[in-house]
């Protein structure tokens, strides 16, 4: 069964008075275990395919189910608890809050269903210590490198042990050899751990280390290809 299951999704945006299509019939099925990119120009509608998938958004028509689950006909509240058990979002802006340490940071998403205690300090140490964060747990967000803040979301994205991780451009706000450490990280969690990730970018240099690329154009998959085993 699919992970993420996509029928004839579109995306409508009103600018003013006229309808500014984002997605235009998308079909799209991803795997448990998958580590594919979604690559296509600014404008092809990446980050709304995302913000679907992530249920930070609606499509004006289609079904999307998650994990066999029917998503559409759930409400804010119901979305917003399945964001935070099944889903781990890494942003190119990071998104970290800035009067946090490290270890804050990370536990946060945990914090939000309300759990604390020595297990979670565990968890949240053992994700850190698996990133490259050890050093830094009381280090805040302006203390740390660009490499190192993505650091700290991957280690954010997964400490709710979700089975999907949506990546928007991981890689905007950081330089090449930077780009491929990150990465070769999130590759190395990806087969030790099983989860499965998912890209939105249009850098090559993600782009070479997909096992699957989705190409959109113009809110459309104009290509699917999977790399050689």
């Amino acid at each position: 069964m699919p992970l993420v299951s996509l029928r004839g999704i579109t995306k409508d945006y009103l600018l003013g008075r006229t309808v500014v299509p984002a997605l235009r019939g998308v079909d799209l099925d991803v795997e448990p275990g998958e580590f594919t990119v979604v690559m296509g120009p600014s404008g092809s509608g990446k980050t709304t395919l995302l913000n679907i998938i992530g249920c930070l958004d609606r499509p004006t028509a289609g079904t999307y189910s998650l994990d066999g689950q029917p998503i559409g006909d759930r409400d804010f509240d119901d979305l917003a608890d399945l964001r935070n058990r099944r889903i781990g979002f890494i942003f190119q802006s990071f998104n970290l809050i800035p009067v946090l340490n490290v270890l804050e940071n990370v536990e946060f998403p945990v914090l939000i269903r309300g759990r604390r205690g020595p297990e979670l300090d565990r968890r949240v140490r053992a994700i850190a210590g698996e990133v490259g964060l050890a050093p830094f747990l009381k280090h805040r967000p302006d203390e740390l490198s660009g490499g190192q803040r993505q650091r700290v979301a991957i280690a954010r994205a997964l400490v709710t042990r979700p089975g999907l991780v949506l990546a928007d451009e991981p890689t905007a706000n950081l330089d090449s050899v930077t780009s491929e450490q990150i990465v070769d990280l999130m590759l190395e969690l990806n087969r030790e751990s099983g989860v499965t990730f998912l890209f939105s970018t249009h850098d090559p240099l993600v782009t070479r280390h997909a096992r699957r690329v989705v190409k959109l154009a113009d809110g459309r998959v104009v290509g699917d290809e999977s790399a050689p085993a």
